[in-house]
């Protein structure tokens, strides 16, 4: 069990080639001013890329923005190679462009909440907190 003191570790990623990282700032500045540990992975990474850091860096949690429309393909992938290095405590979890319909398949898939444009931070933080609360307790 983690220790329920130490402060939650998120790793922000923006993966493949979209260079839209706006949202990943503001939801990394959120998650930093809540008392979060972030960690910022920049632009243009591969789902091992992304999975290296998580693990390197001991998170809680990878929030990953996805606006090109390859969710489908990334969320699964960063889930699988996670799960293959022993970290499959890890949330996965995220946001962007994604359909209702794809949101459900992903949570389907293992992966954790994801929240669409205009969604207010304090959803995402509120989220985080909450999940990391039930995992600590079990």
């Amino acid at each position: 069990m983690t220790d329920p003191q130490r402060r939650i570790r998120v790793l922000v990623a923006k993966p493949g080639l979209d260079g839209h990282d706006r949202g990943a700032k503001v939801i990394a500045s959120s998650f930093r001013d809540a008392g979060f540990e972030v960690i910022y992975t920049g632009l243009h990474q591969t789902p091992e890329m992304i999975v290296s850091a998580a693990v390197q860096e001991d998170v809680d949690v990878v929030a990953m923005s996805v606006l090109s429309g390859a969710h489908m393909t990334l969320f699964p992938r960063v889930r699988v190679l996670l799960d293959e290095a022993g970290a499959d405590h890890v949330l996965v979890t995220g946001g962007g462009i994604i359909p209702e319909s794809d949101m459900e398949a992903l949570e389907a898939l293992g992966i954790g909440r994801l929240f669409g444009p205009g969604t207010r931070t304090t959803d995402a933080i509120a989220y985080v907190k909450d999940w990391i609360a039930h995992q600590r307790t079990q």
